[in-house]
């Protein structure tokens, strides 16, 4: 009977080294494809002047490049220019953008009244601020572009 109890414990400390493992595993795979997924898209947003959204069941996930980069990028783009010596290209029309910003401020402002129905009604209303939140934050980006 000893025997049986020595293997169980045993094998129990071995999945437990096993489950310790596979969560480091995991957790290091999720970050080099977090990182990969920042990088691709840098590389998207600098090759085609957009940002990528994320696929729709994904929301949580923001990614918003640091002012290092850019001003990184600026440095480069000014030396290119000089190197080159091209005119300037003209910038794209800004009816694309008023267009966006405009669906953002209908937008914000349903999220706004929404919230204070459920506000009014007592329920939570963590989801609906954070949707404010998501809404200002595509705004102010909307808006430096």
């Amino acid at each position: 009977m000893s025997d049986v109890l020595t293997e169980y414990k045993k094998w129990k400390q071995q999945g437990e080294d096993l489950r310790v493992q596979a969560k480091q595993a995991m957790a290091a795979r999720y970050h080099e494809l977090l990182a990969e997924a920042v990088q691709i898209a840098k590389e998207y947003q600098a090759d085609f002047g957009e940002l990528l959204k994320p696929p729709s069941p994904i929301t949580a996930f923001r990614y918003k490049a640091s002012a290092k980069s850019k001003a990184k990028k600026a440095a480069v783009e000014r030396s290119i220019a000089k190197n080159v010596r091209e005119a300037p290209q003209p910038a794209p029309p800004a009816a694309k953008h008023t267009a966006e910003i405009v669906g953002l401020q209908k937008q914000l402002a349903t999220a706004k009244k929404k919230f204070d129905k459920v506000k009014a009604s007592g329920k939570s209303t963590k989801a609906v601020e954070d949707r404010i939140y998501e809404i200002e934050d595509e705004l102010r980006l909307a808006g430096q572009t």
